[in-house]
């Protein structure tokens, strides 16, 4: 990890070599580089940070907690390789009871974004396919714990990180 977090920190991690990090924008690649998306690295595009605990995410991860942010979609932009997205939708296990639909690529099975029904207008992307590593202890640091009350038993709340027992999202209600 580079010590000076202010610059940019982008070591080869899987199939890509092409990520960068500008002032206001950065990329985030999936494990083969087949698909590659631009996001903005603040506001008002970058909506927020969380991880989550709850029960999808966990077995969506194949771990017990996914990193994510929040990105208004009309700042997400493709870079590359929409064409190999394939997604899984459904919403019996999701808190609001709406659909969320997961996009994942079709080669190497990288969880790139989600998009929820209950929040029109923006994409759920995973810190971990972000190529600065730097951003993932800076701009992208979590600043919220949802479904707290999910939490393995072995893993504490971080500190300094807003505590939430359930969703910290409120569904938009004109869906």
């Amino acid at each position: 990890m580079s010590t000076d977090k202010s610059k940019p920190y982008i070591p080869l991690a899987g199939g890509a070599d092409d990520g960068w990090s500008q002032e206001h924008e950065a990329t985030a690649t999936c494990y083969c580089g087949g698909i590659q998306l631009a996001f903005p690295t603040q506001g008002p595009g970058l909506v927020d940070t969380f991880l989550c605990h709850c029960t999808d995410c966990r077995k969506i991860t194949a771990s017990m907690f996914a990193s994510n942010f929040i990105v208004v979609d009309s700042h997400l932009r493709h870079l590359r390789g929409r064409e190999n997205l394939k997604s899984y939708s459904q919403s019996r296990t999701i808190g609001s009871g709406k659909s969320m639909t997961n996009f994942f690529c079709s080669t190497c099975g990288s969880l790139m974004y989600r998009v929820g029904e209950a929040f029109p207008g923006h994409s759920i992307l995973r810190i971990g396919t972000v190529d600065d590593f730097n951003l993932h202890e800076t701009r992208l640091r979590p600043r919220i714990e949802q479904y707290a009350k999910d939490r393995v038993g072995w893993l504490h709340g971080i500190e300094g990180f807003e505590q939430v027992q359930g969703s910290a999202y409120r569904p938009k209600s004109s869906i």
